[in-house]
């Protein structure tokens, strides 16, 4: 007797359905999604479970039974000889383990499995077709069936080779299917992101997005420009060439000139994946690109053929998801916080939602502009993200889950902390995107100056942190910076968690402070546009403070142009820097920091090292020095230290436990030096003497 079917559970499952088409629609089709990917694997995870109960309400257009959306109408269809299916998820270590008793059962009586492990790339899927070596073909994924057909957009991507390399003995095969997954880097997403914002135009949610919205365009002139790149993963069709295991093939594509991804791990058991998985999900913020977790494939092909596949995902391969990135919040309130340059920045406080492993409860909101752009209110559903260590950001307010009840934000015309009126400069012309306070005795600005100057960049005074620092601007004890020379222990003794021991280490740690670098102390005042880079140009050009106070009250004149000759100082900086040295208040400070016993000396490095103009960057961990003394002796070397590997790197220093930039820098061709090596070049002398 068949068994009743709770009308409910009929709602519910169509309910899903339809949710999940419209959201395939926005994410494959509008390249616009509303929810995040985590969100988005809960509810299809919900649709399965409920088919798997009540198979009899499966339908043949359900969305389990589907992979991705239909090609859009513009692009011509291409049917794929092999379907590009998608994976089976798993989110968790008994899920992968769960996969691996399955594929041993399947295979019945074979020994212990090899798996390849590769990164999940967040791209999007494309097959492109090499007859006879040449490009005449590239498609979408689409539907796993039918795919859109971008040929001309495809031939746009650097790293794919138009032709294929033919090595001795090896030559192109009459018909490869070839698969990759195209992307953009951070970077470059970055940089794109900028230049949509300076034009007016909508902001792509992630790199994904901004790659599947380069790849759709009608006119490939514009794909050129965007910055795309592809890892290849697999083959679809191939004649005249066999392989006995996946990573066989890999290594077939590399010496055809087709890009595979240098982390992939090849022909490993399962628990040496499991480990390869923790590795990236550490490491996963330092890559140049995004990943959302790693893809488990099973290496033999024979076995792969064996296992085949369902409608929906072959049975030899799953992905291993990390943890969200992204994930869908309300808005509660927005709140303004004034920086030490007096800018007021918005802040959204959210309900808590965990995000890439870590509780997410606070986003910024950047400006007046951003909020505007995205129309954000407070009570509204958003899009919240969380890469590595940057901090939380609203991708996107979701606007089919408002409620007409939300609230729109407006910027304040006073500071909230000093209630003084707050400005909009012009720059170029034009106004900025910042509103400041600009009462120079704002509490509020006064706690951040005063950390600042306290950072390691800077004084690095130990022991002066966020919380002592609040106590001291709200008992009066500190109204600028230079009363730091000028405290007494003992009117510390009586401040929260601040005993008499404290107090005096924090004295003696403000007295050894009071030799500083000139480079350092330039940094510690805070001017607008003079970082640590900056700081570095100004101390190597004026050798002391007082060249650059004399420069500047002199002639203000002759002092802007004479600062704006100086390469790397730029008319912005150059204004800055006279506008603070020529303001009053700050001369008193200044006269005040050195009369409470600060030394300012020129540290000069060997002008002449062979690593002069050279870009440097850092990796792994150095066995007799720190990160920050490295940087400050190739700096002192006349280099300069980057943090990402480009083209334009000269040397890459690897220490104990290099990260991603190690394989960024072997693709590029830079050269890669070990902490002997360093600590050697910067001996040495440019003619090698």
């Amino acid at each position: 007797m068949p068994k009743t079917i709770d009308p409910g559970i009929r709602e519910k499952i169509e309910a899903l359905r339809k949710e999940l088409h419209r959201h395939n629609y926005r994410y494959h089709i509008l390249d616009d999604p509303e929810i995040s990917d985590a969100e988005y694997d809960r509810m299809m995870a919900e649709l399965i479970v409920l088919e798997k109960t009540w198979p009899e309400l499966v339908s043949p257009d359900s969305p389990s039974l589907k992979v991705g959306s239909a090609p859009v109408d513009k692009f011509e269809t291409i049917r794929h000889g092999v379907p590009m299916l998608s994976l089976d998820n798993c989110f968790s270590e008994s899920d992968v383990l769960e996969f691996d008793r399955r594929v041993k059962r399947f295979i019945g009586g074979a020994e212990d499995i090899l798996y390849t492990a590769e990164p999940k790339m967040d791209g999007v899927a494309v097959e492109l077709v090499y007859e006879r070596g040449v490009l005449t073909k590239a498609a979408t994924r689409g539907d796993g069936y039918n795919g859109e057909l971008i040929t001309p957009n495809v031939k746009t991507i650097r790293s794919i080779p138009l032709v294929l390399r033919e090595t001795e003995g090896e030559a192109a095969p009459e018909l490869l299917e070839a698969r990759g997954e195209v992307f953009m880097d951070r970077e470059g997403f970055r940089l794109l992101n900028e230049q949509r914002m300076t034009e007016g135009q909508p902001l792509f949610a992630n790199p994904r997005n901004a790659a599947a919205g380069s790849l759709r365009q009608l006119d490939s002139a514009i794909t050129a420009k965007r910055p795309l790149e592809i890892f290849f993963y697999g083959i679809g069709r191939i004649t005249d060439v066999s392989f006995e295991s996946h990573f066989e093939s890999l290594m077939f594509l590399k010496r055809l000139g087709l890009r595979i991804n240098p982390l992939i791990l090849p022909r490993i058991p399962i628990g040496e994946a499991l480990d390869y998985y923790h590795e990236l999900e550490k490491k996963r913020s330092l890559l140049f690109y995004d990943i959302d977790g790693i893809v488990i494939k099973v290496d033999r092909l024979s076995f792969q053929a064996a296992l085949g596949a369902t409608s929906r995902s072959p049975r030899w391969a799953v992905a291993y998801k990390f943890k969200a990135i992204q994930e869908t919040t309300r808005i509660l309130a927005i709140e303004v916080q004034v920086g030490r340059t007096g800018v007021l920045t918005p802040v959204a406080h959210l309900d808590p939602v965990r995000v890439a492993g870590a509780m997410v409860s606070r986003a910024t909101l950047h400006n007046e502009d951003e909020i505007k752009r995205k129309d954000i209110r407070v009570g509204d559903m958003v899009l919240v993200q969380r890469a590595g260590d940057v901090i939380p950001e609203i991708v996107k307010v979701i606007d089919s889950m408002r409620s007409g009840a939300e609230k729109p934000f407006n910027m304040p015309e006073t500071c909230p902390v000093c209630h003084s009126k707050v400005v909009r400069f012009k720059k170029n012309g034009r106004k900025e995107a910042a509103l400041r306070c600009i009462n120079a005795r704002c509490p509020a600005q006064l706690k951040e100056r005063i950390r600042h100057f306290a950072s390691k960049g800077a004084f690095d005074i130990d022991g002066l942190g966020e919380k002592l620092i609040d106590q001291l601007v709200e008992k009066g004890i500190l109204t600028s910076y230079a009363d730091i020379f000028h405290l007494d222990p003992m009117s510390l003794v009586d401040l929260e968690r601040m005993g008499a021991k404290s107090a005096e280490n924090l004295k003696a740690a403000i007295e050894r402070s009071k030799k500083i670098s000139l480079n350092r102390f330039i940094y510690a005042l805070g001017m607008r546009y003079v970082g640590e880079n900056t700081a570095k140009i100004l101390s190597d050009e004026y050798k002391s403070f007082d060249n650059i106070l004399s420069l500047v009250l002199t002639d203000q004149c002759l002092a802007k142009e004479r600062l704006k000759a100086v390469k790397g100082i730029g008319e912005e900086t150059a204004e800055s820097i006279d506008q603070f040295l020529q303001q009053k208040e700050n001369r008193e400070t200044l006269e005040k920091i050195f009369a409470g016993g600060v030394k300012v000396y020129y540290e000069s490095g060997p002008k002449e090292s062979v690593l002069k103009g050279k870009t440097v960057v850092l990796t792994g961990s150095l066995e007799s020095m720190s990160r920050s003394k490295a940087k400050t002796l190739i700096e002192a070397a006349g280099g300069r230290v980057t943090g990402a590997v480009t083209r334009q790197t000269d040397y890459l220093v690897a220490g104990d436990s290099p990260g991603s930039k190690l394989e960024k820098a072997r693709e590029l061709g830079v050269e890669i030096i070990d902490e002997k090596a360093f600590k050697e070049m910067l001996q040495q002398k440019a003619g090698g003497d």
